[in-house]
């Protein structure tokens, strides 16, 4: 009996420091998991307090309640990537799958199915022989994405862009917002909102 009444104590002490982990920060729960933070890395936790993507570096900060951490919005979470100086944006799902590569110079958290983000565009306009380069310009658009990343339309003109850490610092600003489900406000060179009905 003294046994039983030993292991039947022991049982939730054992349990309780099998779920404890050290972490740095704990983030409220969004779109039915929350954010957590260990060693300047980020990962997430589903209610049950159960890690379901591990801790990682790419994920994307999301200013929230005073606080910056990484959220889910329609079951998607911004990631980046840093090539040659260059931040790329892209999405992962719950399962830390990417489900949109990181192709865009910014993107926005999801809201109702539907992310604004600058596609960036390649055009050849020649070959220099002598150093056997590719001519490219480069331009990007403010579009508006579903959930699987396809275009659902654009808000913008083409913007000339130089794909080089020293002329883009930092990642272009998206300058439109969304108002509703079906509208979107954008910022003109003059500083004025156009408010675009746009097609999903």
């Amino acid at each position: 009996m003294k046994k039983i009444l030993i292991i039947l104590i022991l049982i939730p002490v054992f349990a309780f420091a099998q779920t404890t982990e050290e972490l740095d920060f704990v983030a409220p729960l969004n779109d039915g998991i929350a954010a957590v933070k260990k060693d300047n890395k980020w990962g997430f936790i589903n209610n049950k307090g159960t890690i379901i993507i591990p801790f990682r570096g790419d994920l994307v900060l999301t200013e929230t309640d005073s606080y910056n951490y990484p959220i889910f919005k329609n079951n998607r979470c911004l990631i980046s990537e840093n090539r040659k100086g260059i931040e790329y944006f892209g999405y992962i799902d719950k399962t830390g799958k990417t489900i949109i590569e990181t192709k865009f110079l910014n993107a926005s958290n999801f809201n109702n199915n539907h992310a604004l983000v600058l596609e960036l565009t390649t055009k050849i306009v020649g070959e220099n022989e002598i150093l056997k380069k590719r001519m490219v310009y480069y331009k990007y658009f403010e579009v508006v994405i579903n959930t699987q990343g396809d275009i659902k339309d654009y808000l913008s003109d083409p913007i000339n862009v130089v794909l080089d850490k020293k002329f883009l610092k930092k990642p272009p600003r998206i300058t439109s917002k969304f108002v509703s489900n079906t509208l979107v406000a954008t910022l003109n060179k003059n500083k004025k909102w156009i408010i675009k009905s746009i097609n999903l």
